[in-house]
């Protein structure tokens, strides 16, 4: 195991917050996780810090109501996100979230980076769309993961990969990608190593 990957798994959370009130202070370094409910996120972050329920799973899209704060090292943090996309959650918390949500991704100065989660199968939705528009202006970098990766034959999965970088590349410069998978663990050490380059600002 790398230096890289073990300090993730350190990992601990720190505090949730609904409203922006109660977000912490903007200090240190936050990489941010986000997606389509059901994409993966919750296990992507497990994955990543070897732990089986630091970020809560569930089979229910759209539980994770909160920004989720977890600290990795001194001013470091893991910030996961609310699921986007999920027809039944009720209107006034969908508003609600694209206010937080806005603001956060745009106007945090202590944010880095954004984690782009997206199932390898659904890959470039509407408002995978929508988050790339929201998020890209700020100049600041986004890594795109392409989930569940194990679920498609490796040429499938490699042929995915090609048609998003190639989408990427004529509208959105500043984002890479690669394949995931949380159940085979596949690209954990890549991820990874972009995540730990944030954080100690290698980019």
């Amino acid at each position: 195991m790398t230096d890289f990957m073990s300090r993730f798994h350190k990992a601990f959370f720190v505090t949730s917050a609904y409203e922006e009130k109660d977000l912490p202070p903007p200090t240190g370094i936050e990489i941010a996780f986000a997606g389509r409910s059901n994409a993966g996120k919750s296990s992507v972050i497990n994955a990543i810090t070897n732990q089986n329920r630091l970020a809560f799973v569930s089979k229910t899209p759209g539980r994770t109501q909160h920004i989720n704060f977890f600290q990795i090292g001194a001013g470091k943090f893991l910030v996961d996100l609310p699921g986007y996309g999920y027809a039944k959650v009720p209107i006034s918390v969908i508003s609600h979230w694209q206010k937080v949500l806005g603001n956060y991704l745009q106007t945090r100065q202590s944010l880095k980076g954004l984690i782009l989660i997206m199932d390898i199968r659904h890959p470039l939705k509407a408002l995978d769309i929508k988050m790339l528009d929201w998020f890209t202006p700020t100049g600041k970098a986004v890594h795109i993961l392409l989930t569940k990766a194990d679920k498609l034959s490796k040429q499938q999965a490699n042929s995915t990969l090609r048609d998003v970088n190639l989408f990427l590349s004529t509208t959105y410069s500043n984002c890479s990608v690669q394949l995931f998978s949380s159940h085979s663990t596949m690209g954990v050490d890549t991820a990874s190593a972009v995540i730990s380059k944030w954080l100690d600002n290698e980019w």
